[in-house]
């Protein structure tokens, strides 16, 4: 089971979601999207939720007021963190989470630690968790199926973006002899035009 919640705070609307308990954080992990950051608290057991970016976007781009939901609802969903004041919850793009065989279940790594952000809560904000919660919608997702389907699309898009790159650049070749021909055919006209009035005949000669 997977837990989806939105976040209105900014149009159009950003979707949330985390793992039901460390299994199913497994599979979050080895089907998350390159459009998904992970966050988590702060050297304390937490859960993983992820924020989905729109295409295009990075962690940069994330709106502060979507940022401190995310933040919120990781400390609401951490046992220790949620009593807690002033913690903080890392963050990072789902491309750097890092998973090696000898890792318990539900634990991750980095690639690059310099890539991992924080933001520090200073205290549970009731509002906000609960305004998330009310959008709270428990699915069953085939996160692989979900992925591939993604990919997919993603490979249609570049194809269609080859395709017409190649259809421009054939058209600018045809466009660029159409260009040279007619540069061809007036320098013939031109020299025909010379030849024609070197006959041997003068004009102005009478016999």
């Amino acid at each position: 089971m997977v837990f989806y919640f939105t976040s209105n705070v900014v149009p159009p609307g950003y979707t949330i979601y985390m793992g039901k308990d460390k299994y199913e954080n497994e599979d979050l992990i080895k089907h998350g999207w390159p459009e998904d950051i992970w966050f988590h608290v702060d050297k304390l057991s937490s859960a993983h939720v992820y924020l989905r970016l729109q295409k295009g976007q990075t962690i940069e781009d994330i709106p502060k007021e979507v940022l401190i939901d995310c933040a919120q609802l990781v400390k609401a969903n951490s046992i220790q963190g949620s009593k807690l004041n002033n913690i903080n919850v890392v963050y990072t793009a789902w491309a750097n989470l890092k998973k090696t065989g000898d890792m318990d279940v539900g634990q991750i790594g980095f690639f690059k630690q310099k890539d991992v952000k924080s933001i520090l809560v200073e205290k549970k904000v009731n509002e906000i968790v609960n305004r998330l919660e009310k959008t709270k919608d428990e699915r069953y997702p085939d996160l692989a199926a979900d992925k591939e389907s993604r990919d997919r699309e993603e490979r249609n898009e570049k194809k269609a973006q080859i395709q017409d790159l190649k259809k421009k650049e054939k058209e600018e070749m045809k466009k660029k002899k159409e260009m040279d021909d007619l540069r061809n055919y007036t320098t013939l006209m031109r020299s025909e035009n010379m030849s024609s009035n070197q006959d041997g005949n003068e004009s102005d000669e009478f016999m």
